[in-house]
């Protein structure tokens, strides 16, 4: 069981994997995650009219502060050095959704895989706060990891990444 999975030592109990011998190399990875509203909602996101604030500029800065600190919250991840983190919306007010993607960069022995998730998350918990005064049953849906690179398992590319989109590099 161990082989497989790196944070279960041979007695099948949790550990925090070693990176110490791994080589240092530039990481990044991108995550996903959708917020579905209702059309009453989505108007007011729009119109910036939502009783908390600007919604998307407050779960932003949720998200970012999320992957620096995504060690705190998830017990064996490292503490990483992150050179870069942000948070994008695409607002598809026909679907009355926000697609949300996180981006998390470092140059380390470890990926930023569980901080571009958690940022994301995050993200759309923050958003979820935000409108939850007008709206109770919003869906946090779809959270996936879209891109990673850098390490010995080199690069993961999502089936949903569009074909068309540049990797982040």
């Amino acid at each position: 069981m161990s082989d497989d999975l790196s944070h279960i030592d041979a007695q099948g109990k949790a550990r925090m994997v070693d990176v110490g011998g791994k080589a240092t190399t530039r990481r990044i990875a991108v995550a996903g995650a959708r917020v579905v509203l209702s059309p009453k909602t989505m108007a007011l996101l729009q119109e910036a009219a939502l009783p908390k604030g600007d919604a998307l500029a407050t779960a932003k800065i949720a998200g970012i502060l999320a992957a620096k600190r995504t060690f705190e919250l998830i017990p064996l991840c490292h503490p990483l050095p992150l050179s870069f983190a942000d948070v994008r919306f695409t607002v598809d007010a026909s679907a009355c959704a926000v697609d949300i993607e996180a981006e998390a960069r470092t140059d380390a022995p470890t990926g930023v895989e569980m901080e571009a998730l958690t940022a994301v998350t995050v993200a759309a918990l923050t958003l979820y706060d935000m409108c939850k005064a007008v709206q109770k049953d919003i869906e946090v849906t779809a959270v996936r990891l879209l891109f990673k690179s850098g390490g010995k398992s080199g690069i993961f590319v999502s089936p949903l990444w569009p074909t068309d989109r540049p990797y982040p590099a």
